[in-house]
């Protein structure tokens, strides 16, 4: 029997995702948690197999990635499956840094999740199909890819941050951010504030 814990902030979507996964003979929702505190709690306390993780726990809540990393610090750590609706570059790689085994989306159907959670338990990598190819377009060579540094600076512009403000979100230097900026712009053959960040939603570098 694989043990399961579910980590998402939306009550309905927890019942749901138990309702579906305990008609499996295999398969047993056995905590729920919605933020780090009950999640390093749950997990600490009955030991799961596999946890799914969504990504997006909430205003003012840590992020599925920072969840995931703290729970894979604990010292019986479980195998983290994310299962969210988000499929941007920045979040794929964050949540796999952080020790997430796999990465799944909401739309997938039942039976491809049922999969993923006994690949995940047995310690495989589980990549919807969509999230592998992000990975592959990225690893491949002579792509032109944004760097985790560059795809923060396309954060905070998304936000209608100055390069001043910028700099000091990552303390940094303004020269250095002018310098972010332009290698920015080459890479997504944009010459605009505006348009580099429609560019890198377009190309789902970033959230909308």
């Amino acid at each position: 029997m694989i043990r399961i814990v579910l980590v998402d902030d939306h009550p309905v979507v927890r019942a749901g995702l138990r309702a579906l996964i305990d008609g499996q003979d295999d398969l047993n929702v056995i905590g729920e948690a919605d933020s780090l505190g009950s999640a390093v709690q749950v997990v600490t306390a009955d030991q799961p197999d596999v946890v799914l993780m969504d990504l997006s726990l909430g205003a003012g809540e840590a992020g599925g990635a920072q969840v995931t990393e703290a729970l894979r610090a604990l010292d019986a750590p479980p195998e983290v499956l994310v299962l969210t609706t988000y499929d941007t570059e920045s979040d794929i790689l964050r949540a796999l840094q952080a020790g997430a085994r796999g990465y799944l989306l909401k739309d997938a159907p039942p039976e491809e999740l049922f999969a993923g959670i006994r690949a995940t338990a047995r310690g495989e990598t589980v990549l919807a199909p969509s999230v592998a190819a992000t990975l592959v377009r990225r690893a491949t060579p002579g792509a032109t890819t944004i760097t985790e540094r560059e795809v923060e600076v396309l954060e905070l512009l998304s936000r209608g941050l100055g390069n001043k403000e910028i700099a000091q979100e990552l303390f940094v230097s303004e020269a250095t951010v002018k310098s972010h900026l332009s290698h920015i712009y080459t890479k997504l053959g944009v010459d605009t504030r505006a348009g580099a960040v429609a560019a890198a939603i377009e190309q789902r570098v970033i959230r909308s």
